[in-house]
């Protein structure tokens, strides 16, 4: 009964003018108490004196904790800051006073009203002890209350160094949540088997899954910003065996007043789980580049393309041309950038494939920088539609090139992919074709093409993940092509910041590599996503092998057996060499793409692309009847 009712009394913060009040009581009883300690706890002290000063003692409290607003902090969180904060009330209070009755004594009329320096010195004292404990009882017995209630989550918090410690009071401190600290998880030596906050600290071996069943834990707190990816897919392994929760604290430059909101904690993503390096770029060079500038990107409203825009946005352009024909698409960001205040973008509803077009925005606006992200990507659909993924990944690609040159425009940027490297789809083939046509160019003296190539990017419009994540919600297993297929991957804001630094640091006519880590097996990744989940694999969700795509391969490459590398000031990028393309050649290779895109023949595009490409040999597609016609001409002759 008593639970509940201080429960339903404390479900938002105390009023601030009660603890007001409750500590002006604290003050004046520890006054009183000054006088008892000085002379032995006997009353051999003139009580009416006493009593005419304690108004004044009143009125000196009311002036101090107003200057230091001691009494605005929640008690139930009271923490090292608010701890400060009461000691200067009370040193205030006690400046006050001395100072105060310090001055009354110069006055030439005797007022009567005075306080022994010793009872001032003890009053401090007896304050410091009295607002501080005070605030702790609080603290304290209200987490016993509200922790003790067998309806709350019992939750262990990895990491018992200060931001586990901050965790635990944010938790305990929040009603609203109901959840039972059990204990830290830590690898400290020093701490292990010990108690923090009056819990255990346990050692990260002693943490199984019966463990976990055992003390009928339902989530498990991540606030060691330190933890490695190793711990961290360890410690979601077992929280997926046992099927509960795992969250993570904000970093913590997003504390506020050292601490954070309960609700800024975050379910632990995919990406938290690939066991690499996160990329970071501080590049100067990229302000450099853009400051003052005119920048187009085209396909600006894909997932990589609306990247680059918001990247972009941070820098000091003169001018960013948004250009997309997905109208819905480039509306949704240009509203996102809007409320942000962002007003130096203009946002061109068009197809990169009308040259006339496009050439009068060239004419126009008279770009620095082009960043070209338009493309058709998914394998299976182009497969089925070589004509479109020839018609923009090739000769739209090749539009955008001709203009730069015509125009002068300073730097170009294609973002290219990894599945152009020995290609086994058509997809693949059209980025690879596009990438030869630009190195055919790269002795042109007005425009320096330079390429990016990187592999499959967390959370784009497509991808694994996504996919994943709605199989998942509609209570589906998770379908994979292939129990051993693999990929590299990175997220979308890694992606387009290379893309960025690529431009900045990229001269005329290299392939820059980045450094995607080690490849992922898509099957480990789906039994991550189930455990992330929250559920069981296999007993709640499988994970259902329906065999390769059309034009998919097992795994892929960033680099091909022609092609050199070296390393470039960054560490993530590597620059790619390649033999030079002979440009009469391959021009002669896209005027048959385009006369052949004029018949609307799959058969001879796809043929076409091969001769181009001889390193493009078909798989699981419908186009490998091509390379077997080709190997029985090579042994004919």
């Amino acid at each position: 009964m008593i639970k509940q009712f201080i429960l339903k009394r404390t479900e938002g913060y105390a009023n601030h003018w009660l603890v007001f009040l409750i500590d002006l009581v604290l003050v004046l009883q520890s006054f009183v108490l000054a006088y008892l300690i000085r002379f032995n706890f006997t009353v051999k002290f003139d009580v009416l004196a006493m009593l005419q000063v304690m108004p004044v003692v009143m009125i000196a409290a009311i002036v101090s904790f107003l200057i230091t607003k001691s009494y605005r902090g929640v008690i139930r969180h009271t923490s090292e800051h608010d701890v400060k904060t009461v000691l200067k009330s009370v040193l205030g209070l006690f400046f006050i006073l001395f100072f105060g009755f310090l001055l009354l004594k110069q006055l030439p009329i005797n007022t009567g009203l005075t306080i022994p320096g010793s009872i001032l010195v003890i009053h401090l004292l007896i304050n410091s002890f009295s607002l501080v404990f005070s605030r702790f009882v609080f603290k304290i017995g209200y987490q016993r209350i509200t922790t003790s209630a067998s309806t709350h989550k019992r939750v262990l918090i990895y990491g018992a160094s200060k931001s586990g410690l901050v965790t635990f009071d944010v938790l305990v401190g929040d009603i609203t949540r109901k959840v039972k600290i059990i204990g830290f998880i830590d690898d400290n030596p020093k701490i292990k088997n010990k108690k923090l906050k009056g819990v255990p600290v346990y050692a990260m071996e002693t943490i199984t899954t019966d463990f976990l069943i055992e003390h009928n834990i339902a989530q498990v707190v991540v606030a060691s910003q330190t933890i490695s990816k190793q711990r961290l897919n360890a410690l979601a392994a077992l929280t997926q065996k046992a099927a509960i929760n795992i969250l993570k604290v904000p970093a913590a430059d997003m504390w506020l007043e050292g601490g954070f909101l309960p609700s800024q904690l975050k379910k632990i993503e995919i990406v938290d789980l690939l066991e690499r390096a996160p990329i970071h770029i501080q590049n100067s060079n990229i302000a450099a580049a853009i400051y003052n500038k005119i920048v187009f990107v085209t396909g600006a409203a894909g997932s990589i393309g609306s990247e680059i825009v918001r990247q972009l946005s941070k820098y000091d352009a003169l001018k960013i041309v948004l250009f997309d024909q997905a109208e819905s698409a480039l509306f949704d960001l240009q509203q996102e950038l809007h409320q942000q205040g962002i007003s130096n973008i203009d946002y061109i509803v068009t197809d990169i494939r009308d040259y006339y077009n496009m050439s009068s925005y060239f004419e126009k606006y008279k770009p620095a920088l082009l960043f070209h992200a338009a493309a058709y990507k998914h394998v299976p659909l182009m497969e089925e539609n070589p004509y479109e993924a020839i018609r923009i990944n090739v000769m739209g690609t090749k539009i955008m090139a001709d203009l730069c040159m015509k125009y002068k425009v300073a730097k170009f940027v294609l973002v290219s992919t990894d599945k152009a490297i020995n290609p086994t789809n058509v997809m693949g083939a059209t980025k690879r074709a596009a990438e030869m046509y630009l190195g055919s160019l790269k002795n042109n003296e007005v425009t320096e093409f330079i390429i990016t190539r990187f592999g499959n990017v967390l959370g784009s419009n497509g991808s694994v993940i996504p996919i994943f994540t709605r199989q998942l919600e509609a209570g589906e297993n998770l379908k994979v092509t292939h129990k051993d297929i693999t990929r590299y991957f990175m997220t979308i804001p890694e992606a387009s910041m290379l893309v960025l630094e690529a431009g900045s640091m990229g001269k005329g006519g290299q392939i820059l590599v980045f450094d995607m880590g080690k490849p992922v097996k898509i099957f480990d990744l789906a039994i991550k996503m189930i455990g992330l989940a929250g559920l069981k694999y296999p007993e709640e969700v499988g994970i259902d092998i329906i065999g390769l795509r059309p034009g998919e391969k097992l795994y892929e490459e960033l680099l091909s057996v022609a092609e050199n590398n070296e390393t470039s000031y960054n560490a993530k990028i590597m620059i790619a060499k390649s033999d030079d393309v002979d440009r009469l050649y391959y021009k002669q290779q896209i005027q048959a793409l385009e006369v052949a895109l004029a018949l609307h023949n799959k058969k001879e595009l796809v043929q076409l692309l091969k001769n181009m490409i001889p390193e493009f040999i078909s798989n699981n597609s419908i186009y490998e009847i091509l390379d077997v016609e080709k190997r029985k001409v090579s042994n004919f002759v």
